[in-house]
């Protein structure tokens, strides 16, 4: 396959005297794998990228136009080649061609090429929906607020950089390769779209024969050129409990979800931390995923931000009984085994469950489908209707105390929760879910209440609840952590599972460092990348003088692996933010003061840095310096709470209580429920 413009398509290849595997390509699996090779040519997976070609393109390029707040889109074709002109980073209106398709259904975005390597996506998308369906139009993906250049989510920025945000989960075997002398991406992949390889790993060994597949059960130690063959579900039937009418598996999960992890390296919110992938190792090894967290999360659990599946999963009482993605959906192409309420059926006893006497609606009505009440929807991207994969039983009690949504009262609008939960009462009493939820213990959390700690405990001692949520819970924890948590805390730092280890160590965010030492050093070295360098930055200010010669040891070989993942990231700004905490808590004040200043380099909008570095100064007797450095953070970013909460104590350490009442009132205006604002205004108000 031959370069288009400066994005280059390579294989992944090297010297074969080395005997490194090397990808194939899907044409060289497809002789041997007929059918799974048809269904995956009808996939989203095949089209998940492609160049702009007639075939490709489902947008009206017929000269079309978009206004979105005054601001004109226009879409043309010229020569045979299609063209949008809209308003640049310079606030001018330029014409750019799009270079390739992004997606197919239901909507298809775009991109551009810029200098250096750079891609950026259109902030426009064409709706492919039939027209019957709504579709069949250009539509803005932010329709609610115009968006500016400067502003973080304008088009030619970070938030729709294709090498940074997108690439990744689009092709096969994707190389990132950002070069930090020239600021500039030589991105590569093997595949344009996501194709066999990105899920099973190089095949030239396979395809030479050689016996490197394995049957996956744990994680290799060294996986690197092995092609994967999941088989969990190999051998594994359902049948149905016949008092109950329950599910069973005929055999236990594996302990190691192989299928999960590495479903999980795309369908979960996470960020990507190590350029290597290696086909069947865990995820923690290359990524970070998200927990429960606002904006991200309703406190119990259901979607709110584009999170995607895998948090979703991992709460569900399916994922703890060991289904895996594929008992649910085709591997290769992606679609629902059985239509409706059939697939459901190949596990929960349709003579039970797809009745009215359990789901209390005609037959055939919304409502009847299994989806309605257990997977609820939330719409991303203005077109994409995604089901919520916790599969959660519906709690309109819990929604009603703690600002959730529920299932009953998004479909009867005209009813509240208190009527919804005493329907279900009616329905199901007495083996309906009670009691507290889980959801209870981070709503109390995120509004900062005293007791939010016993209630995290009482969820870390929970049986029912999965890894996820655990881990969840013991990231809230660090943030109301007192000696009574942390001795819950400490047990679960040794847990088996490697998501909750990384939880554990979020917890100690808040320990005093002398106090990390004994807790976190024996996870300087752990299996999984993310938790051994999770372990040196928690330990990073009680580094010096304090650890063993292993120790130390250990530490070094975690540091540089921290520093190796923030240089793959170094096109982001926060990546530089990190090296400057890390130097600064090492004592390296020079290092500290360039980290932060070439993240501002890499985006003079990114207020962390501002604050991070003004917050240096203060440390050096430097409050002079810091001033213009918030000041300027709160001209670039108005809401950011945490830079007028910066500025106002800088102000209260110069003596000027006044304006300082200011920034401090703003800071609290802003996010009220986060108490150190509040309290900071307090005590500010009581000194004046």
């Amino acid at each position: 396959m031959r370069p288009a413009a400066t994005l280059v398509a390579a294989l992944a290849v090297t010297a074969a005297c080395s005997g490194a595997p090397r990808y194939v390509g899907s044409a060289t699996c497809a002789p041997c794998h007929e059918s799974q090779t048809l269904a995956w040519r009808q996939s989203d997976h095949a089209r998940a990228m492609r160049l702009a070609t007639d075939s490709a393109v489902q947008g009206d390029f017929g000269d079309r136009l978009l206004v979105h707040y005054g601001d004109t889109t226009r879409f043309t074709t010229r020569e045979g080649r299609r063209i949008v002109t809209l308003t640049g980073a310079d606030g001018r209106p330029g014409s750019y061609p799009i270079t390739h398709t992004f997606g197919a259904y239901p909507l298809q975005q775009y991109l551009v090429a810029f200098p250096r390597g750079r891609y950026q996506a259109l902030p426009v998308a064409w709706d492919t929906r039939p027209d019957s369906a709504g579709g069949g139009h250009w539509f803005h993906l932010n329709p609610d607020e115009p968006i500016r250049p400067g502003d973080e989510l304008f088009w030619t920025g970070t938030a729709l950089n294709w090498n940074y945000m997108c690439a990744e989960c689009h092709s096969t075997d994707l190389r990132k390769n950002y070069v930090s002398a020239t600021d500039s991406f030589a991105t590569t992949w093997s595949e344009i779209d996501v194709a066999c390889e990105a899920c099973h790993g190089p095949g030239s060994r396979h395809v030479a024969g050689e016996p490197t597949i394995f049957f996956v059960k744990r994680p290799p130690s060294s996986g690197r050129g092995l092609a994967v063959r999941f088989d969990e579900r190999a051998g594994v039937t359902w049948s149905w409990d016949s008092a109950s009418g329950r599910p069973r598996r005929s055999a236990a999960p594996h302990a190691f979800r192989v299928e999960m992890e590495t479903c999980a390296r795309c369908h979960a919110r996470r960020s990507q931390v190590w350029g290597e992938y290696i086909a069947g190792r865990p995820l923690l090894d290359t990524h970070r995923p998200s927990l429960l967290e606002p904006s991200l999360y309703f406190a119990d659990g259901q979607i709110d931000g584009e999170v995607y599946e895998y948090g979703s999963f991992l709460q569900s009482r399916m994922y703890r009984a060991g289904v895996t993605c594929s008992d649910c959906h085709d591997p290769h192409s992606g679609q629902l085994r059985a239509p409706g309420n059939l697939v459901c059926a190949g596990c929960h006893a349709p003579a039970r469950y797809d009745v009215p006497a359990h789901h209390h609606h005609r037959a055939g009505e919304a409502g009847s489908a299994c989806v309605d009440c257990h997977m609820a929807t939330r719409t991303y991207m203005v077109v994409d209707v995604r089901r919520d994969h916790s599969m959660r039983v519906p709690r309109p009690d819990v929604g009603a105390r703690i600002g959730a949504p529920d299932a009953c009262t998004a479909c009867h609008r005209d009813r509240g929760a208190r009527w919804a939960d005493e329907a279900i009462a009616g329905w199901h009493a007495p083996r309906r879910a009670t009691g507290l939820h889980f959801g209870d213990a981070f709503a109390l959390a995120r509004r900062g209440d005293a007791a939010a700690e016993a209630a995290l405990v009482q969820v870390l001692a929970d049986t029912g609840i999965g890894p996820w949520v655990r881990a969840s819970a013991l990231a809230a924890l660090g943030t109301v952590l007192t000696p009574r948590g942390l001795e819950a805390v400490a047990p679960w730092l040794a847990d088996a599972d490697p998501l909750v280890r990384f939880g554990a160590l979020q917890a100690l965010e808040g320990v005093p460092p002398a106090s990390r030492l004994a807790l976190a050093a024996p996870l300087l070295r752990d299996t999984v990348r993310v938790v051994r360098m999770d372990a040196a930055s928690l330990l990073a200010p009680a580094a010096r003088d304090r650890f063993t010669a292993a120790e130390r040891d250990a530490f070094e070989r975690a540091v540089a692996e921290y520093r190796a993942s923030q240089a793959f990231n170094a096109d982001q700004p926060w990546a530089h933010v990190n090296l400057g905490v890390l130097a600064a808590d090492l004592g390296d004040v020079a290092a500290a003061e360039a980290a932060y200043r070439a993240a501002l380099r890499a985006d003079s909008s990114f207020v962390p840095a501002y604050v991070n570095l003004a917050d240096l100064y203060r440390a050096l007797g430097r409050d002079a310096e810091g001033e213009p450095l918030l000041r300027r953070a709160v001209a670039i970013a108005p809401a950011a709470a945490p830079a007028h909460y910066a500025l106002g104590l800088l102000l209260v350490r110069r003596g000027r209580l006044a304006d300082a009442l200011v920034e401090l009132r703003r800071a609290a205006t802003l996010e009220p429920d986060d108490p150190r604002f509040a309290e900071a205004l307090r005590a500010a108000d009581v000194v004046r």
